[in-house]
């Protein structure tokens, strides 16, 4: 089946589309609406983006693997993401890492059987004073240790 925009995301691509001086140049706020449409980033999706913009797909592909926050694999509903940059690693974020991973019981980059959480560690989310720090979907929470990880966790749940 091919991947195509709604028509409701096809208007609000048309509109995007009236905010650039060309449709090249809207690559980045087209791919964010593709993530909302289709959940997930994959070739087909990079590829119908890649038309719709005259784009060539390896520019799209490199766009997309370069920004974390355009999945290219199905994800949970909950998706965290550790900072694991030097300040986050000196003030502690492999341990932030382990803990989760043994709390929801799966591994960097799997989602929890029951679709509810996404595990990865990224570069720099920008936080280096609160380190060590993980973003949850759009929410960021600094200054992590093993309880404030299980109110949020648990407040999620």
């Amino acid at each position: 089946m091919a991947v195509e925009f709604s028509a409701e995301a096809k208007r609000e691509l048309e509109e995007i589309l009236k905010h650039y001086p060309n449709k090249q140049a809207a690559l980045l706020p087209a791919l964010h609406l593709a993530k909302r449409e289709f959940k997930q980033i994959t070739p087909e999706v990079m590829e119908y983006i890649g038309n719709l913009l005259d784009v060539p797909p390896i520019k799209v592909m490199d766009t997309v693997s370069f920004y974390t926050m355009f999945p290219r694999e199905k994800e949970g509903k909950y998706v965290i993401q550790v900072c694991s940059t030097l300040s986050c690693s000196l003030m502690g974020a492999e341990s932030v890492v382990e803990y989760i991973k043994k709390k929801l019981k799966i591994d960097v980059g799997e989602t929890t059987p029951d679709g509810k959480f996404t595990l990865k560690k990224v570069e720099c989310l920008g936080s280096c004073g609160t380190a060590p720090v993980m973003q949850i979907n759009d929410d960021y929470y600094e200054q992590l240790t093993e309880e404030k990880i299980d109110q949020i966790l648990d407040s999620l749940e």
